[in-house]
């Protein structure tokens, strides 16, 4: 399953359609599983307690009657028609939308963005930025406590959803299990259910390292025959039982029920808020397909589905009050049914708590490239797919953690209690960040996002404010969860931010670094020295600290900063931003390595020779644009560097190319044509000039040749051929990564809270969590760490 497949599918008409229709199908079983087994335990989560089923049926027909329009105006209208509209690049999810508010208006904490970032193809803006920009935007980016809230209100949404692939496995498993009640006797099935769901969540977190990309074919049609066979049954239900349940649709029955229940039926909202479980998966994996094939999946499958289901369920209910104790999906089954059912079940339950498991992967190294989670290792585990990955620590955690929740409740009423928290939080984070790209991103006026809070915050908060009261019944799970995650990534977070600024202050002057010499008995030896920092200007105060405790530096050194920048992917081939850091003969470069919130970091191998092959690159550019004759009239030794006595940074990349003259001219400066006298090859870079604001970018496309010792000395510029032959033999020499072993120290005077946070909090994560050599992927044998105590 392909599902990267999605974003060619305009090649023809026919084509497009049936593309559009194979992705609508494939989206049933990456998206819908959870949403389609909500029907398991949506009316015996909401019977539980606080309301009853009497002989005239106004508890089940308005309790039918909010599940259908929770369903219309939730999923349906508010996902569906708007939502999904909000996507960054055809990402979704509540850092897609936390992207699009930092590339429109400045809230972003992350000190790091640069004018070259802008240039990125995957930077675009929804529309072009207004002369008056609104006042809600100028207010936002005025107050820098807006922009700390409205971060905590991501790491809100993003801890519920950490918390939901916790809760969500052990609700759908269990609850799909459970069927087996009713062909056991009481004795035995509940020593059975409770074994058996922890049997198949073991299981299922065991074979997570294998990736679902192997058995993932398999999960539309699982999906696809659970959505079937609820429709048959809702349609078996309804024709068999109450032909008429269908006018339990009118919303005057949700006025009888609460008139009739009152309290009662507004704490059991806590039960059918659980129908919409399963919603903002749509728009999280909306980067998988596209629009249109989510409107058709769920418009024309998924929503009749599970609309049959629920009616059917209640036709049944209705005629039959003796089962008032025991209302459940299985009673509304035929009894010779119910086993393949089961079957059917359990496999969809399992599909639909494999989508969610998935999703937390995604959203944690999300956290973690934005500098909001503790370093994990990540793993990719499909070459095809995009974004199929596996995070070993957090898997383990996870099985832990809803084998003891299984454990610990034992009954859907508890875990449905802590998941629809859960499910509504995330919900309101969403609502509130679509408002604000609606004026942001949209420029709509602030009241159309005013209407669109008020209308769909209004509904969540009142199934919210009906969690709340479970709080003692299982609701304190995903809070207490909430609060734990909360408060470690704000810590790594506020740290990590506190150790940028340091390094900004503390950084060495480039003179510094250009005094460095013989005379003052510095050595530069063989090899290639990768200088890992944050910034991505200056030299870094632990390579100050390295110098000063060993007068010795390699022949080639390169400053990488590895930086995330707000966009969902880097192209490949504007990910390397390449300069000197110095004259040529000082062999010094600078490398920023962007990556965007859902790419994955690749293996050091492959990094380490693409980053050899990006300097080879702007190498042949660099000597090309300062000594290539009539080329860059404009350009001379002085005007090639910038304020702060480095060298300009070039976009290094290669691309496809073929069919077009080796150089080329993209934009409509005027300048000469290019000629170097390379030959044509397939290979080529593509180049963006940074220059500093207010200058004009000047894209230039060349031709390089990867054999350069085809060439005759002749043709070549001694100084280049010197400069790739030193680069050449560093890269043989060997390579050595030298990082900064941290300590972060709160300076005297810090407050309590501050001394807790840095001292003590993120002291221990850093020492139990992945070294940045772990999460960088530096083989142990080239590592030199460099120690560095930040006080802040």
């Amino acid at each position: 399953m392909d599902l990267g497949h999605g974003r060619c599918w305009d090649t023809s008409k026919k084509d497009s359609w049936k593309t559009l229709l194979l992705l609508a199908y494939q989206s049933l079983g990456v998206v819908y599983g959870d949403l389609s087994t909500s029907p398991l335990y949506v009316y015996k989560s909401t019977f539980a307690d606080d309301i009853q089923h009497s002989d005239t049926n106004e508890e089940i027909f308005g309790v039918l009657s909010f599940v259908f329009w929770t369903l219309t105006l939730v999923p349906l209208f508010k996902y569906v028609f708007v939502v999904l509209r909000a996507d960054d690049n055809g990402e979704g999810g509540t850092f897609a939308l936390y992207s699009l508010l930092c590339r429109h208006a400045k809230v972003s904490l992350l000190p790091n963005r640069q004018v070259a970032d802008e240039s990125l193809s995957t930077y675009k803006l929804e529309n072009p930025p207004e002369k008056n920009s609104s006042r809600v935007k100028m207010y936002l980016e005025k107050h820098k406590a807006l922009h700390t809230a409205l971060l905590i209100l991501v790491l809100l949404g993003t801890c519920m959803v950490i918390g939901d692939g916790l809760l969500t496995p052990a609700i759908s498993v269990f609850s799909a299990v459970s069927g087996l009640e009713l062909s056991m006797s009481s004795d035995h099935h509940q020593y059975a259910v409770v074994p058996i769901t922890c049997f198949i969540l073991v299981c299922l977190f065991t074979l997570q390292h294998y990736g679902t990309h192997r058995v993932g074919f398999l999960f539309a049609p699982v999906v696809l025959a659970w959505l079937l066979c609820i429709s048959a049954l809702g349609l078996y239900n309804i024709i068999h039982w109450n032909p008429h349940v269908y006018q339990a649709l009118s919303p005057y029955y949700m006025f009888k029920f609460m008139k009739k229940t009152k309290k009662g039926g507004w704490m059991s909202l806590g039960g059918i808020l659980l129908c919409i479980t399963g919603s903002e998966a749509m728009f999280a994996d909306l980067g998988h397909f596209s629009y249109a094939a989510f409107q058709i999946a769920f418009t024309f499958l998924v929503y009749p589905a599970l609309i049959l289901a629920y009616m059917g369920q209640a036709a049944y209910l209705s005629q039959h009050h003796d089962n008032a104790n025991h209302i459940g999906f299985y009673i509304s089954v035929p009894g010779k049914l119910r086993i393949p059912v089961l079957i059917i079940a359990i496999l969809a339950s399992v599909v639909g708590s494999q989508a969610i498991i998935s999703g937390t992967f995604s959203i944690i190294n999300q956290s973690q490239s934005l500098g909001c989670f503790p370093r994990v290792k990540v793993v990719h585990t499909s070459d095809k797919i995009h974004g199929q990955i596996y995070i070993p620590e957090i898997n383990w955690m996870l099985m832990i953690l809803c084998i003891a929740v299984t454990i610990g409740f034992r009954d859907t009423k508890h875990m449905g209690n802590a998941s629809g928290l859960a499910v509504m939080t995330v919900m309101l984070v969403t609502t509130c960040l679509t408002s604000l790209v609606i004026i942001i991103c949209w420029h709509k006026p602030p009241i159309v996002a005013l209407c669109f809070l008020l209308f769909f915050g209004s509904i969540e908060l009142l199934y919210f404010s009906a969690s709340l009261t479970k709080f003692t019944e299982g609701a304190w799970l995903p809070i207490l969860l909430a609060l734990f995650l909360m408060t470690i990534m704000f810590v790594w977070h506020y740290a990590t931010i506190k150790k940028y600024e340091f390094d900004l202050h503390n950084k060495v002057s480039l003179e510094w670094l250009l005094a460095l010499g013989p005379s003052l008995g510095i050595a530069r030896v063989p090899g290639i020295g990768i200088v890992f920092t944050n910034l991505t200007s200056g030299i870094p105060a632990n390579f100050s600290r390295f110098v000063t405790n060993l007068p010795a530096f390699h022949r080639v050194l390169v400053f990488v900063c590895i930086k995330s920048v707000p966009v969902p992917f880097v192209p490949p081939a504007e990910r390397y931003l390449v300069g000197r850091v110095g004259p040529p003969g000082h062999r010094s470069y600078r490398c920023i390595v962007r990556y965007g919130y859902r790419d994955v970091h690749q293996d050091v191998d492959s990094f380490e020779s693409e980053l050899v092959a990006r300097l080879a690159d702007f190498i042949n550019y660099d000597w090309h644009r300062a000594h290539g004759t009539n080329s860059f009239p404009e350009y001379d030794a002085s005007q090639s560097n910038d304020s702060s006595g480095e060298y300009r940074l070039a976009v290094i990349g290669t691309v496809a190319f073929s069919g077009i003259p080796a150089y080329e001219i993209e934009e409509s400066v005027q300048l000469a044509s290019i000629s170097g006298g390379f030959p044509t090859v397939e290979s080529v870079t593509d180049v963006i000039e940074m220059e500093p604001v207010g200058v004009v970018e000047r894209r230039v496309r060349f031709a390089i040749d990867d054999e350069s010792g085809t060439r005759s000395p002749a043709d070549m510029d001694l100084q280049l051929q010197e400069e790739l032959e030193d680069l050449l033999l560093a890269q043989q020499a060997g390579t050595a990564f030298i990082l900064g072993h941290s300590h972060v120290k709160a300076k005297q005077g810090s407050s309590l809270l501050k001394r807790l946070a840095l001292n003590f909090g993120y002291n221990f994560l850093r020492r139990n969590c992945r070294g940045p050599d772990v999460a960088l992927k530096v083989p142990p044998v080239s590592l030199l760490e460099v120690g560095m105590v930040y006080v802040v």
